[in-house]
């Protein structure tokens, strides 16, 4: 496929543009952050003009695109002021979603969060594992960001049947030199009780984006994607119930299991995560 990536020099972009590329994918980096080289285009992805113009094509380096990764964003809460991340995310999005549209791109693969799920909750989550059935809970206005970004998304599919959106709600991101600091999370099992103890390795994060680019089919769906495992080596079990004794586990979790839900990923898309913190470095 010929691809316009957004944020493909981020932590997680950079590792989506490695995959897409080497599984034989034109694609090109639209991003603010990076250096000349073939296949990077500097964007203001809150320029709906620069966008629309992009995704029509770029010189004489591609005329066009089949499909749209959106990865471009302020990528955390706290990491500029409030009405910075509201503004910057959310005109990005509808731009980028708008100018798909416009341009006749039908696939449209994009960065949600694990945020929607109530982290860091304060407020104890409904169940664990926790899953995509239940409403989002946003708790910050990034969070709020991801979950107007999927409320637009299922109103655009209704607008065009035709149009495929998937969401794919990431898990903290990190790639093998991040792991050895992990260490520092196993004697406090409250350090990381914010996300669940969860995480997803970016090369297991491309993984997700390429199966959504192979097989979403038409309209709009939201999925989990996190790593097999938890942050801990304590059992995840155990975890709940130290930090989380009201809440209900709706299902056996075995060992270090994850307790962010991938259920739903590796039933329609096939995920499966492939590397773990513990894997031999």
């Amino acid at each position: 496929m010929r691809i316009a990536l957004t944020g493909g020099s981020g932590k997680l972009g950079k590792t989506v543009l490695a995959r897409l590329r080497a599984e034989g994918h034109q694609v090109i980096n639209f991003d603010l952050a990076g250096s000349r080289a073939p296949g990077f285009v500097r964007i203001d992805l809150t320029d709906y003009g620069q966008v629309a113009d992009a995704f029509t094509g770029v010189n004489d380096q591609i005329d066009g695109f089949d499909a749209v990764v959106h990865l471009g964003a302020i990528p955390a809460p706290g990491m500029a002021p409030d009405v910075a991340t509201f503004h910057n995310n959310m005109l990005s999005s509808y731009n980028v979603f708008q100018a798909a549209r416009r341009a006749g791109i039908r696939r449209i693969v994009y960065a949600s969060s694990e945020t929607v799920l109530g982290l860091p909750f304060d407020t104890d989550p409904p169940y664990i594992p926790v899953d995509e059935e239940y409403p989002a809970r946003p708790e910050s206005t990034y969070s709020l960001v991801k979950h107007l970004e999927e409320q637009m998304a299922i109103e655009l599919v209704r607008w065009d049947p035709t149009l495929s959106i998937t969401a794919l709600r990431f898990s903290n991101v990190m790639d093998p030199e991040d792991y050895d600091g992990f260490e520092a999370f196993q004697a406090d099992a409250t350090l990381r009780k914010w996300n669940l103890w969860g995480y997803i390795d970016a090369r297991d994060g491309a993984q997700a984006v390429l199966k959504a680019l192979q097989t979403a089919p038409p309209g709009f769906e939201r999925f989990i994607i996190a790593a097999a495992d938890t942050v801990m080596r304590r059992p995840s079990a155990e975890l709940a119930a130290e930090v989380f004794p009201a809440v209900q586990l709706t299902r056996e979790v075995t060992g270090t299991e994850t307790l962010l839900g991938i259920d739903k990923a590796r039933r329609l898309l096939g995920f499966s995560p492939a590397h773990s913190w513990q894997d031999p470095r």
